[in-house]
């Protein structure tokens, strides 16, 4: 049996960045991804977000990668939001999302750092977040 503990921090909006996860909303929807995940043994470390995001720790085991992982929580959950009525209209998750590896010593930095996210966005935009990560984990540099 392989012994595989690899980390990532993920990060995924809803559809053109509108704000509709409201804290009740938001509240739900962590819990009933966390169910999900759980019976997918996909083990999600940390989970949190604002009104248009989310940031989501994961520890992957040797048989899982984060495209699947990805595409069973954003559908699911967008699938699951829909069928629950709690917004105002159709939801969905942009297509795109983040995810870099974390190292075993900077699992403690961002597991506060998704934590603290409601008082991170009070002193920065979920689209300065984004530009940050995208220079940060130089997202916008062309592979050759």
């Amino acid at each position: 049996m392989p012994f595989v503990k690899i980390y990532v921090h993920a990060v995924w909006s809803t559809k053109d960045r509108y704000p509709y996860l409201n804290d009740r909303i938001r509240e739900k929807l962590i819990k009933h991804i966390k169910d999900y995940a759980q019976s997918k043994d996909i083990y999600i470390d940390h989970i949190n977000g604002g009104h248009e995001h989310l940031h989501v720790l994961i520890s992957m085991t040797a048989g899982q990668n984060i495209s699947s992982i990805m595409n069973l929580l954003k559908g699911e959950s967008s699938h699951w939001i829909n069928k629950q009525n709690i917004g105002l209209s159709k939801f969905s998750w942009q297509e795109e999302y983040f995810a870099v590896s974390i190292g075993e010593s900077q699992i403690d930095i961002i597991r506060t750092y998704i934590q603290s996210q409601e008082s991170h966005h009070k002193k920065k935009t979920f689209l300065q977040e984004y530009e940050e990560f995208i220079r940060n984990y130089r997202f916008d540099e062309k592979k050759g």
